[in-house]
């Protein structure tokens, strides 16, 4: 079993930057992938950023230029710089390991206009 710890989120406001973390722990073989991913009310959740094995980054295009994805070792994290209102959602940490796929239980942004 693999636990994920986020933390980071809060309270900003427009135009601030926030940096989001997933540590993963426990029975970890490898992590091929981890991810951040994001859900506002009344809204599906959708791909923010992920991160491979060998450093390979992928990211929504409408947020491109604001975040950044890193890794280090078995912890994720998020850089999210000029945030805007529309922002504003839980955002859950996923990790993709060799013998399953995890998520953590979500930290939340709040941006304030």
């Amino acid at each position: 079993q693999v636990r994920l710890v986020e933390s980071g989120g809060g309270l900003v406001q427009a135009g601030g930057s926030l940096r989001l973390s997933c540590a993963a722990s426990g029975r970890i073989f490898r992590i091929n992938k981890m991810s951040w991913y994001r859900q506002s009310p009344g809204k599906q959740r959708e791909l923010v950023a992920s991160i491979t094995s060998d450093g390979t980054t992928n990211y929504a295009d409408s947020l491109k230029g604001r975040f950044t994805i890193s890794r280090d070792k078995n912890t994720a994290y998020l850089q999210m710089n000029s945030l805007k209102p529309e922002d504003a959602a839980v955002y859950y940490c996923n990790v993709q390991e060799t013998f399953g796929d995890y998520w953590g239980q979500g930290t939340q942004v709040t941006v304030s206009s």
